[in-house]
């Protein structure tokens, strides 16, 4: 099968897909890393939108309209907060992947920018949350033809050979 996947080091916020992907804190009202930069690229009625939405748990995704950036929407997904790994955060990580391909789905995005979820503040072991990231797109895209490109945008060198690791089967994360 034609992978349709794959990892690129670069900015989410320049990617020209369908539907980028916000590693979101749980306001959806902006934030450090990712989710500052998404919301610093797409202006204020990127934040005007999301003060509507009323919030969202880790684990789940909800979608706005892109605004200033070139994807059309962005989904903003809340993934887990790394706590050692015994309280649901891979469950919680692989969650957070899933419901935001279903929100790409739902609006009829053929391809998805993602950055490393959970990576970066959060704390998420970089070659642990690239393996569930593989493990749950490439499951969801076995059941989805119509996603053509999930891009995993990563910021380092690191969450890039994590992330080549994973696709390519070579991590013995447990």
């Amino acid at each position: 099968m034609h992978e349709r996947i794959r990892v690129i080091l670069g900015d989410i916020t320049l990617q020209n897909v369908d539907a980028l992907v916000n590693a979101a804190n749980n306001s959806l009202l902006g934030g450090g890393g990712v989710d500052g930069a998404v919301h610093r690229a797409a202006g204020p009625e990127l934040l005007a939108e999301c003060r509507m939405l009323g919030g969202c748990p880790a684990g789940e995704a909800k979608i706005t309209k892109g605004y200033g950036l070139a994807a059309k929407w962005v989904i903003h997904a809340v993934g887990p907060v790394w706590h050692g790994g015994g309280v649901g955060e891979a469950d919680l990580l692989a969650s957070a992947y899933r419901r935001s391909l279903e929100e790409a789905v739902k609006a009829g995005a053929k391809s998805v920018a993602f950055p490393a979820i959970s990576t970066g503040a959060y704390g998420y072991p970089k070659d642990a949350a690239a393996e569930i990231a593989v493990a749950s797109i490439r499951a969801f895209l076995a059941a989805h033809p119509q996603i053509e490109e999930v891009r995993l945008v990563c910021f380092s060198e690191d969450s890039v050979r994590a992330h080549m690791r994973a696709l390519a089967g070579k991590l013995t994360v447990s």
